[in-house]
């Protein structure tokens, strides 16, 4: 079992940057595949970015490729996500997941565990 923490949400100007930080709890994060999603008001949870398990695949939305870079630190049990470049667009709560089976995936049924969230707001 996992339980995730995220943090590092706020409100920032368009162009400007925040990292946002999902603290995990349990000895088997290093085992998981992580991902962050993101849903707006009255939208679809979207898939934002994931990394594997393993040092190295990590995977991006069109949408933010290149502004945004996923990065873990198992021996800290937290992922990160590094926004740069932030646009109004990118306003929404953030989600951290974790999924303990199959190849890196984008779609959120693959994720077993959440985290509650945090706020990210974008003005322009």
């Amino acid at each position: 079992q996992v339980q995730l923490v995220e943090s590092g949400g706020g409100l920032v100007q368009a162009g400007g940057s925040l990292r946002l930080s999902c603290a995990a709890s349990g000895r088997t994060f290093s085992s998981y595949n992580m991902g962050w999603f993101r849903q707006a008001p009255e939208k679809e949870r979207e898939f934002v970015a994931a990394i594997s398990w393993s040092v190295g695949n990590t995977d991006y939305a069109d949408s933010v490729k290149g502004r945004f870079t996923i990065f873990r630190d198992n021996a800290k049990n937290t992922m990160y996500l590094q926004m740069n470049s932030l646009k109004p667009e990118d306003t929404a709560v953030y989600y951290c997941a974790a999924d303990s089976t199959g190849p890196l995936s984008r779609w959120r049924g693959s994720y077993e565990h959440w985290g509650q969230g945090t706020q990210v707001t974008v003005s322009s």
